[in-house]
């Protein structure tokens, strides 16, 4: 089974044209999209289009749950404002991370370089621009940060389903699903994610008007409190899992690559969150509202709302959603893992996938390690999506036009809404200070705190976390003796 050809616009082409650039096909390094065809609409996409609805789903998948039980520990006005500030913050950063391609390719293609079967990846792109030792640390920031973004999906499958069907436990339901999620090794490239991004961003969308409804629908129910915030350990891990929120970025480079014109992406990470606003601020304050300090418990949002069809609707349509995440995860690293084995150019679907097997055999592992979900989102936002998403970007887009002449032969000049690169350095450098410090410090501590209390309370390998603990029927007295 041929693997289908990536159609990519070449950059360099929209900028400045190569001299004695061949005409003829062959040599050529731009491919129209495909013919319009049942295959092409559902399978190959590669359009504005299909990139936004690749960011807003991906930015939006178990963290929905877990939002409201970051509402509880740290307070309703906190966690609005929070939002807000990562959002824009997370955004900025993404349109660093497309400039930073946009130049990197550009160069490449000056000098005659094909991705025709070549996906560029993020640690490529920071090695093309500033050297071996940047690369390192991309790969390996990016590469932990995509390892457990898929082990969380797996564990959110597992603790939803439990609440449609209780009969198995939570390890043994991540069994089942791990080897449903090894199935994404067929999946070619974010090229074909067209018709799974799309029904993916309805399904979250169901689901967080689902919370929404619910939650005034259930009310407030007498003597609740809303306390939050009362330590700075939850408020920090509370703060750190809204900042892993809006940090989708590890995906970004491939996604952008997955586009016929990388160069219109500028902008788009902007829009898609824009929609996720729409989608977290609502589902998390009505579930604070009605449920209060119960969420300290309840890391899940499900687990506190009644079992109907909507709610089970809401539950299956996460659990197909959160399939698609752990695709979306998986793929950078499925990529890196064929390069590093000399398989990213083979043309057979059948042989790569057998060739990503072992990628998804680690996650699995883990998944049945911590399955702690809610605390470790915020672990992994302090601890890697703080350098992934928005240490490094701003730092090597510092670096990279730190000279005059990288700045004066720039391919995509400083935005018109901050159209100032002295500006653009100082919103850079408050973002890196303002991370390092909040993010990965502050929330780095918080997260590790309530980790291990997670590891202390429930136990490595915990066989079903936070369940609903059974009603047990005391034996009735033994009778008196007369």
């Amino acid at each position: 089974m041929a693997l289908p050809k990536q159609a990519e616009e070449s950059i360099v082409s929209d900028h400045e044209p190569i001299a004695g650039k061949a005409e003829d096909e062959e040599n050529s390094q731009t491919e129209l999209p495909p013919l319009i065809n049942m295959k092409s609409l559902l399978w190959h996409g590669g359009s504005v289009y299909d990139a936004w609805f690749s960011c807003a789903s991906n930015q939006v998948a178990q963290v929905l749950l877990t939002l409201p039980y970051s509402f509880s520990q740290m307070g309703m006005a906190s966690g609005i404002l929070l939002q807000i500030f990562y959002g824009f913050m997370g955004s900025w950063t993404a349109y660093l991370i497309s400039v930073l391609y946009i130049e990197y390719r550009s160069r490449k293609e000056k000098e005659n370089v094909s991705f025709k079967n070549h996906v560029i990846q993020w640690f490529e792109v920071l090695d093309g621009l500033l050297g071996p030792y940047w690369k390192a640390a991309g790969l390996a920031f990016n590469c932990t940060f995509l390892l457990f973004g898929s082990v969380i999906q797996l564990i959110a499958c597992a603790s939803n389903i439990y609440y449609i069907n209780d009969r198995l436990d939570k390890r043994t339901w991540t069994y089942i699903f791990g080897a449903c999620c090894a199935t994404t090794v067929f999946i070619p490239s974010f090229h074909n994610y067209r018709i799974w991004s799309f029904l993916g961003l309805g399904m979250t969308t169901y689901t967080a008007w689902y919370l929404a409804v619910a939650a005034f629908v259930h009310g407030q129910e007498p003597g609740l409190i809303h306390s939050g915030p009362t330590k700075m350990v939850l408020y920090f891990t509370g703060a750190t899992n809204i900042l892993y929120t809006f940090g989708g970025h590890a995906v970004t480079v491939e996604i952008m690559h997955a586009m016929w014109k990388p160069q219109k992406f500028k902008f788009i990470y902007l829009l898609a969150t824009l929609y996720v606003f729409t989608l977290t601020l609502p589902s998390a304050s009505a579930m604070y509202w009605a449920f209060g300090d119960r969420l300290l418990d309840h890391a899940n949002a499900f687990s506190l709302l009644p079992k109907t069809r909507w709610r089970d609707t809401a539950v299956i349509l996460m659990l197909i959603h959160q399939f698609i995440t752990f695709g979306f995860a998986c793929t950078p690293l499925y990529f890196v893992w064929e390069k590093v084995i000399g398989m990213h150019g083979a043309r057979s679907i059948a042989v790569r996938a057998l060739a990503r097997l072992p990628v998804v055999i680690p996650i699995w592992f883990l998944a049945i390690i911590f399955p702690f979900f809610g605390p470790i989102n915020s672990a992994v936002g302090a601890l890697l999506v703080s350098f992934t998403v928005y240490v490094i970007p701003c730092l090597a887009h510092i670096l990279t036009y730190r000279r005059a002449s990288a700045r004066q032969n720039a391919v995509e000049k400083p935005p018109f809404l901050l159209p100032s690169w002295t500006a653009m350095y100082a919103v850079n450098i408050f973002i890196v200070i303002w991370v390092l410090v909040v993010g990965f410090g502050l929330g780095g501590w918080a997260s590790i705190t309530n980790f291990i209390r997670q590891i202390n309370t429930f136990g490595l390998f915990a066989k079903c976390y936070q369940c609903a603990k059974p009603h047990t029927i005391s034996a009735p007295p033994p009778p008196h003796g007369h």
